[in-house]
C-alpha cells in the first residue's frame, strides 16, 4: 500500500521533469570547440610596380598562417577568435629608397639619409651592381632594393560573438578587430542580424561595419628628402648624388634647370582613412537540389584612400634621374639596372569613395557525386571604375571522404577615372595614379582543390580530432601581364 502511494505521488514528479526536458532541449549551436588551423603562400611576377609609378618589378611573395578556434559558450552562443599574420617581401615596395647601392657595388652614402633606407646587408643578387664603370648611386625600376620597405609583417586579431534563438530563427552577432602593419594600423566593429523564415527555406541577413584606419606614412626618399633640407639640393640626400637630365647631361642643382618636384610636394594632411559598409543577403532553397541567394553591399570610403608610397610621373614635366646616364635611353626596359627616374609626386586620389557590389549565388546539387557551385558579381563606384566577376567551382565526391573541387573564375574592369600609365600624366590635373590595380584588364583564375573530410575524426592528437584537411591550388594571370600562383593547406578539428 505503502508503495502504491509512493508511486502515485512521484508520477507528477516524473510528468514535471519529462516536460521540462522536452522544453529545454535543443540542440547545440556548435557542438564542441573547433580549430582552423589554415596557411597559405603566394607568389606574383610582372612589370608594373605602382611605388615606381607603373613600370618595374612587381615580384611579391606572401606567406599567411592563421588559426581560429571557435567555442560554444553554451547551447545558444559560440565565440569565435581568429588570429593571423602576413609576411611579404616585395621588389615594387622595396624600391621606397632604391639607392642603396654603388656603382661600384659598395653601400651608397645616399641610402643613408631619410625615407627608410638601408644597407646592402643581404645575400640576394638582386641589388648587386652591374652599373660598369659608374661609381655614383644606382637604383632601378627593375631591381629589387635591400631597403627596409622591401618585407613587412601585418598581424590582425578579429574577436566574433553569435546569438541563436531558441527557435533557431533568428541569429544577432557581433564582432571587434584590430590589424596593424608598418605603415597603418586599423580598428574594426560590427553587427549582423539573420532572419529565416519559411520553415528555414528562406534567410534574410543584414550586416554593418566600420573600420578605422590610420596611416603612419612613408614617402618615396627623394620627395621626402626633399622636404628635409627645405629644397636645398646640396645638402642632405642629394649631397651625395648627381642629377641627371633626360640627355644625360649634369643638371646645375643650384639652377632651375634641374629636378624639383611639382608645386614642391606637400605631405598627407589627413591621416585617416574610414569605411562604413552595409551587407543585405537573402537566399532561398528552391527545391531539394537548388539554392540561390542573392547579395548587395553600400561601401563609404573617406580620408586618405591614396597610398604615399606611389610615384607618379607627369608628360609635361621634364624628367630627371639619379644612377648611371648611359642608362636613361631604355630606361623602360628591363634592361636598365642602374638609373633611377625621380618622381614628380606620390599618387593623389580623392578623399572620398563611394563602392556598390551586387551579385548572385546559384548552388545545384546534381546527384551524390556532383554540384554545380556558380557566382555573378556586378560591381561599380563613383570613381568610374566597373567590373563583372563570374566564377565556377564543381565538387566532385570521388569517394567516402575526398572530394575534388575544379573551379574557374573571370573578373574584367574598366580603369578608374585617375589612371593613366607611366609618364602620361598631366601635371594640370587634380588627381593621378598609375597603380595597375586601378587600370582596365581581364584576369583568369584556374583553381584545384582537395579535401579529406571524417565525420567521426577518427584521427586523434593532442584531446583533438581531425575532421578535414583542405589543399588549394590557384594559378592567376592578367591581361596587363601580371601572374600569380597560390597555395592553401588547412586543417580543421574538433575537441573530442
Amino acid at each position: 500500500m505503502n508503495r502504491f502511494w509512493l508511486i502515485l505521488l512521484c508520477i507528477p514528479i516524473f510528468g514535471a521533469a519529462q516536460q521540462e526536458n522536452v522544453n529545454s532541449y535543443k540542440k547545440r549551436v556548435l557542438e564542441t570547440t573547433e580549430v582552423d588551423i589554415l596557411s597559405s603562400y603566394y607568389e606574383q611576377t610582372g612589370n608594373n610596380a605602382s611605388v615606381t609609378g607603373g613600370i618595374g618589378n612587381e615580384k611579391l611573395t606572401d606567406v599567411a598562417p592563421s588559426i581560429v578556434v571557435s567555442v560554444p559558450l553554451n547551447d545558444d552562443d559560440v565565440l569565435s577568435v581568429d588570429v593571423g599574420i602576413s609576411t611579404y617581401t616585395s621588389a615594387s615596395s622595396s624600391n621606397l629608397n632604391p639607392f642603396d647601392v654603388t656603382g661600384s657595388g659598395g653601400l651608397s652614402g645616399a641610402s643613408s639619409g631619410s625615407g627608410g633606407g638601408g644597407g646592402d646587408d643581404d645575400d640576394e643578387e638582386d641589388d648587386d651592381n652591374n652599373g660598369g664603370s659608374y661609381t655614383g648611386a644606382i637604383g632601378s625600376p627593375w631591381v629589387a632594393s635591400s631597403g627596409a620597405s622591401r618585407q613587412d609583417t601585418w598581424g590582425s586579431v578579429n574577436i566574433g560573438y553569435s546569438h541563436s534563438s531558441d527557435d533557431r530563427d533568428q541569429i544577432v552577432s557581433a564582432n571587434v578587430s584590430f590589424a596593424t602593419e608598418y605603415d597603418y594600423t586599423s580598428i574594426g566593429f560590427g553587427g549582423g542580424y539573420t532572419r529565416l523564415f519559411n520553415e528555414k527555406n528562406t534567410e534574410l541577413s543584414v550586416k554593418g561595419s566600420v573600420f578605422l584606419d590610420q596611416w603612419n606614412p612613408r614617402y618615396p626618399t627623394e620627395l621626402d628628402s626633399y622636404l628635409e633640407v627645405d629644397g636645398n639640393l646640396n645638402a642632405g640626400f642629394f649631397s651625395e648624388v648627381d642629377i641627371w637630365n633626360r640627355n644625360g647631361v649634369l643638371t646645375d642643382k643650384q639652377s632651375a634647370n634641374t629636378w624639383r618636384p611639382v608645386d614642391g610636394f606637400s605631405l598627407i594632411s589627413d591621416k585617416k582613412r574610414n569605411s562604413f559598409a552595409l551587407s543585405v543577403s537573402l537566399s532561398q532553397i528552391l527545391g531539394k537540389n537548388t539554392q540561390i541567394s542573392i547579395f548587395a553591399d553600400l561601401v563609404q570610403q573617406q580620408g586618405w584612400l591614396s597610398n604615399p608610397m606611389q610615384r607618379v610621373y607627369f608628360a609635361d614635366v621634364p624628367n630627371y634621374f639619379i644612377g648611371n646616364p648611359a642608362s636613361i635611353p631604355f630606361y623602360t626596359s628591363a634592361q636598365n639596372r642602374d638609373v633611377f627616374m625621380l618622381a614628380d609626386d606620390m599618387e593623389r586620389l580623392p578623399d572620398n569613395r563611394f563602392k556598390i557590389p551586387v551579385g548572385i549565388r546559384l548552388n545545384q546539387y546534381i546527384n551524390e557525386i556532383l554540384t554545380v557551385r556558380t557566382y555573378y558579381r556586378y560591381y561599380f563606384d563613383d570613381w568610374g571604375l566597373r567590373s563583372h566577376t563570374a566564377s565556377v567551382e564543381l565538387p566532385v565526391k570521388i569517394a567516402q571522404k575526398f572530394t575534388l573541387y575544379p573551379s574557374y573564375r573571370y573578373y574584367t574592369q574598366t580603369q578608374i577615372d585617375y589612371f593613366a600609365p607611366f609618364d602620361e600624366h598631366l601635371s594640370t590635373n587634380q588627381y593621378y595614379t598609375s597603380d595597375y590595380d586601378l587600370s582596365a584588364y581581364d584576369a583568369h583564375q584556374v583553381g584545384f582543390g582537395v579535401t579529406y573530410t571524417d565525420i567521426f575524426t577518427q584521427f586523434k592528437t593532442l584531446g583533438f580530432g581531425l575532421k578535414s584537411i583542405d589543399v588549394k591550388y590557384n594559378n592567376y594571370h592578367r591581361t596587363t601581364g601580371l601572374k600569380a600562383n597560390y597555395f592553401g593547406l588547412g586543417f580543421k578539428f574538433e575537441m573530442n
